[in-house]
């Protein structure tokens, strides 16, 4: 890595713009702009300024490239994604489901996920005081593209989730938005917040409602996504404060509309779950912690219907456009997710309620930079505009500061 490029990431992994690392080295903007881009290289009183306002040697920062010493972090594990801390409120919870299969649905479940290995590639964030892994693998590997790692965990660790492991980062690492939760519209904020100065990365985790508020609460992630239906009938709010008992602050992301999700050739002779069960039609499921799920369980309560007794009810699909990604593609006929997926997709949708779409920041994190970040973006036009040109999103609450949790 040259020298320009290595102060750049230097001053972006502290949080720094060039105007505040010029101030607090004595120098011009100009100069530390210049050596960034590769213009000029700096003066022994420039470099001697710089390393030192960064904390760093000259070696370190203009010399030699040399290894970069390791992090410990704390592990987000890949084989427990849809699993919550909390069981879904109602109805009661069922068996664990199997992973999704090709039909006919195998009456043996999975093997457990292989655990993480060394050489495995993360995406690398601090939160508070220490540092969390992701690893990319599965899902999270990719958006239709393999993602940079920010490094690579170094020996083989020990289960269960979120353990300690050590992590060779690949170059210093930057600041880093942690959020979790299923929304695919999430990676939106990667664009703004990569835009301001000095700029902040986006990491999104997929995962079911309840396992992002246990991931908040764990400090694991700077925000959960969320939407839950509480007891009293409100979303977010009172799911999260039972959750999180630290306290925190929700704000509004956008609002769709849920529902049956289906092939149009078979849509015309469904107009509820009682037609998928009575046509035999084949479903796909989400994980235990899935509003999704929650929406299919009651539908089906309503209808007198067993689920162990509904084909497919044991498969998973982990999130909204893995759903509509197995209806299309014939694994299976019908499953229960956002109507933006199904848009995505060209199916059918049924709509069976309104949900709305939290981001729920605990309060320990509020002051963070990279959650400042967060509420700065949430109002930029250029994600409002994303948001509106998504069919079936309403982005009107985006921004909106929804509750605050004791």
């Amino acid at each position: 890595m040259i020298s320009g490029a290595r102060l750049r990431l230097a001053r972006q992994a502290r949080g720094f713009s060039q105007q505040q690392l010029a101030g607090m080295a004595g120098v011009s903007r100009q100069a530390v702009s210049a050596v960034e881009s590769g213009q000029s290289d700096p003066s022994l009183r420039v470099a001697l300024a710089l390393a030192s306002a960064l904390g760093m040697t000259v070696d370190e920062l203009f010399g030699v490239e040399g290894a970069v010493q390791t992090v410990t972090a704390r592990l987000i594990d890949a084989g427990r994604p849809g699993e919550a801390g909390d069981p879904p409120s109602a109805p009661p919870a069922r068996p664990a489901p199997s992973a999704l299969p090709a039909r006919p649905a195998p009456s043996a479940p999975p093997a457990s996920p292989a655990p993480a290995a060394s050489g495995e590639r993360v995406t690398l964030a601090s939160i508070g005081e220490s540092f969390v892994a992701l690893p990319l693998a599965g899902q999270t590997a990719s958006r239709a593209g393999f993602l940079p790692a920010g490094g690579l965990i170094v020996g083989a660790p020990q289960r269960p989730a979120a353990q300690a492991v050590t992590v060779q980062p690949i170059g210093p690492p930057r600041p880093t938005l942690v959020a979790a939760g299923c929304d695919p519209a999430l990676p939106l904020l990667s664009e703004p917040l990569g835009l301001l100065d000095p700029p902040i990365a986006f990491s999104w985790w997929p995962c079911a409602s309840r396992e992002a508020l246990r991931l908040a609460a764990a400090g694991l992630v700077h925000v959960a996504g969320v939407h839950l239906l509480g007891r009293s009938g409100d979303y977010n709010a009172g799911p999260a404060a039972e959750l999180l008992a630290c306290g925190g602050e929700v704000i509004g992301f956008s609002a769709w509309r849920e529902g049956l999700v289906l092939r149009p050739e078979t849509a015309s002779r469904v107009s509820g779950i009682a037609d998928v069960v009575r046509s035999g039609l084949r479903l796909v499921n989400r994980e235990p912690g899935a509003e999704a799920r929650s929406v299919l369980d009651r539908e089906l309560a309503s209808a007198g219907v067993d689920g162990e007794d509904v084909p497919g009810y044991d498969t998973i699909a982990t999130g909204h456009l893995q759903v509509a990604d197995a209806v299309a593609t014939g694994l299976a006929d019908a499953g229960v997710a956002s109507e933006p997926a199904a848009l995505a997709y060209r199916l059918a949708f049924l709509p069976l309620a309104r949900e709305r779409f939290d981001l729920v920041i605990p309060a320990q994190r509020a002051a963070a930079r990279e959650v400042q970040a967060l509420t700065k973006v949430l109002s930029s036009r250029w994600l409002l505009d994303q948001l509106g040109s998504l069919p079936g999103y309403d982005a009107t609450c985006c921004g909106q500061h929804v509750a605050t949790l004791a």
